[in-house]
């Protein structure tokens, strides 16, 4: 489950026929964060005509979770022609906003569906993508004597320790890539064990 996600925010301007659309995108990891998005930018262009919307989370490939909206434009010409550009692109973790100022003349269907489209491939040109890789947190259970060891094989896997508790063991939490989770285990040996939650 290895996909792209832009690094960090973008953005791009598009013009035709007089109508401006201000392309942003955005690295998201739930629905809250990218409305928390469409928000802001609602509130920093409260004069635009539209903000439309499409985003994905998780696996392009495999979408757990997408969405789009036309806000107010003809249905189908704005937040899916958005969509379709992270989809095949295979872009995940992401939402890209559209703002369009109206400019007077009308493009149509096809106009506002290309307008769209290509404000959304504009930004993902601005994108600098970094390959997305699963991450997994587990707890392991050691003891005083063997806790700087436990350390240590938990950077030998580029793992990052997310809490440490000290109670009448220590007990550690980590994150690291998931397709290192076993190599990890394996490692372990007497020094450790893995504690289901």
């Amino acid at each position: 489950m290895s996909y792209q996600t832009p690094s960090a925010p973008c953005e791009a301007v598009y013009e035709i026929k007089k109508s401006e659309f201000l392309a942003f995108a955005y690295p998201i990891d739930s629905r809250e964060q990218a409305m928390g998005h469409v928000a802001d930018l609602r509130e920093r262009y409260p004069d635009a005509r539209h903000h439309c919307f499409g985003y994905i989370i998780g696996d392009p490939n495999n979408t757990t979770s997408a969405g789009f909206d036309d806000d107010g434009e003809p249905n189908g010409t704005a937040g899916r022609p958005i969509l379709n550009v992270l989809q095949h692109k295979a872009i995940g973790n992401c939402i890209i906003i559209v703002v369009r100022y109206f400019g007077g003349i009308k493009l149509g269907a096809g106009g506002l569906t290309r307008a769209y489209g290509t404000a959304a491939q504009m930004a993902v040109d601005q994108m600098t993508l970094t390959a997305f890789v699963p991450k997994s947190t587990i707890s392991i259970a050691t003891n005083f004597a063997h806790e700087a060891q436990v350390r240590y094989l938990i950077g030998a896997v580029a793992g990052e320790i997310v809490s440490v508790d000290y109670a009448t063991d220590v007990i550690i939490d980590a994150q690291m890539d998931a397709a290192r989770v076993d190599e990890f285990v394996a490692s372990l040996g007497v020094y450790a064990a893995v504690v289901d939650d």
